[in-house]
């Protein structure tokens, strides 16, 4: 790529990561093990959760937060399909099958009003995403679920740092405010640790659930195994996965929470600076935050005008050298849910197809969505690149169709 190349994204790392990475390696102990458990820790003050359990990724965060609300075969979980694939898969993976809800096309997330229409005798979870950063309306969300009595995962992949107004309190979210909270720490997200994922709750059984199922269900931790005076024999009482995060992922991912709290007053700068450079394109959708969210702007979304071609946007501004991503997938319409009975959505009598018109806000969002770059090193110059490439390829459509 060219030096002035201007990427989607980039991890933050520096020297006080590799200075991290290398003491674990030179402790001798680098597999689960005290980094883990600070991180943990230290994690969890953060958020203000009673516990938190770090996984091998977002995604066994997910696996595991499913079954641990009870999820089995034949068990439905209602969720979006606006959304990363994983969050569709890991229900999949318990044996249940999505039940896809449309979005709210102010904030790419979950409409509450969608959730009770997809409920039926077999839903045992509501898995809503905070989609890119941006909270969810999880009063709404919970108010639901409580009263059918259904459980609440939150998808936070992308959400550490982001806040809600909670009973008139700012609470970061990962508190949590559903029964578990689960988040990604792959290197598009606000903190990396290469890859791996943290799971919150204030459920004491839940947290231990997590502990033993990450490690092939062993009954005592290596850790306490290795540091016993005496012979320990460890025995498996139920089913686990090998979910572990490292000692190296978790030494470097304690750095990456020190640089967090500046990190989100970054993105948060350059999210209103954005504002001010894209608000006067004509037709140009900006990314709303609601009164009652303060997103860490994990992505900055824009949706295009409809007469604009997605595709033809983003290939102009990658001649201009702007990396951009289009709006986030959704899984109904790939190939991987092709069958019809591998999910379905609110409207009772609809058939599954790669194109439901129950999901038309999500297919929208996809199709017109452009994720525009942002990261903690971007300088002001490269805004403003993006900001004149955009503007550029968009009035260039609109020329060529006068």
């Amino acid at each position: 790529m060219p030096k002035d190349f201007v990427p989607v994204a980039r991890p933050h790392l520096g020297q006080e990561e590799v200075s991290a990475a290398e003491r674990s390696i030179l402790s001798g102990w680098v597999t689960q093990g005290p980094e883990v458990a600070a991180f943990e820790c230290e994690f969890a003050a953060f958020t203000g959760a009673p516990y938190a359990c770090a996984v091998s990724s977002g995604t066994t965060a997910l696996h595991l937060a499913l079954l641990a609300t009870g999820v089995r075969p034949g068990d439905e979980v209602i969720t979006v399909s606006h959304s990363y694939i994983a969050t569709a898969n890991t229900i999949r993976y318990c044996g249940a099958r999505p039940v896809f809800v449309d979005i709210d096309p102010a904030t790419f997330n979950m409409d509450p009003e969608r959730i009770k229409d997809a409920i039926s005798n077999r839903t045992r979870t509501i898995l809503c995403v905070h989609q890119m950063g941006m909270p969810c309306d999880l009063n709404a969300v919970i108010r639901v679920a409580r009263r059918h009595q259904l459980a609440v995962v939150e998808d936070a992949a992308c959400a550490i740092g982001s806040e809600i107004l909670w009973n008139g309190q700012w609470e970061r979210i990962g508190r949590p405010h559903g029964d578990v909270a689960c988040f990604s720490f792959h290197p598009r997200k606000l903190l990396t640790t290469g890859d791996g994922g943290m799971l919150t709750t204030a459920n004491a059984d839940i947290d231990r659930k997590f502990r033993l199922w990450r490690q092939h269900g062993m009954s005592v931790p290596d850790t306490v195994r290795h540091a016993s005076p005496t012979v320990v024999f460890e025995s498996y009482p139920e089913l686990g996965f090998n979910y572990r995060l490292t000692d190296i992922q978790a030494a470097v991912g304690r750095e990456q929470l020190k640089r967090l709290p500046e990190a989100i007053e970054d993105r948060r700068r350059m999210a209103a600076r954005y504002q001010e450079l894209l608000e006067d394109i004509p037709g140009l959708t900006l990314p709303a935050q609601p009164e009652w969210a303060r997103t860490n702007w994990q992505s900055y979304c824009v949706r295009l005008p409809k007469d604009l071609d997605q595709r033809e946007v983003m290939q102009r501004m990658l001649d201009d050298g702007i990396a951009t991503r289009r709006g986030i997938m959704c899984a109904h319409r790939e190939p991987a849910y092709s069958d019809p009975a591998s999910w379905r959505c609110a409207e009772p009598n609809c058939v599954p197809t790669q194109h439901c018109p129950n999901l038309i806000e999500s297919e929208k969002a996809q199709d017109r969505g452009v994720i525009l770059p942002l990261f903690p090193q971007m300088t002001e110059q490269q805004q403003d690149r993006v900001a004149i490439a955009l503007r550029t390829a968009c009035f260039a459509r609109v020329n060529a169709t006068d």
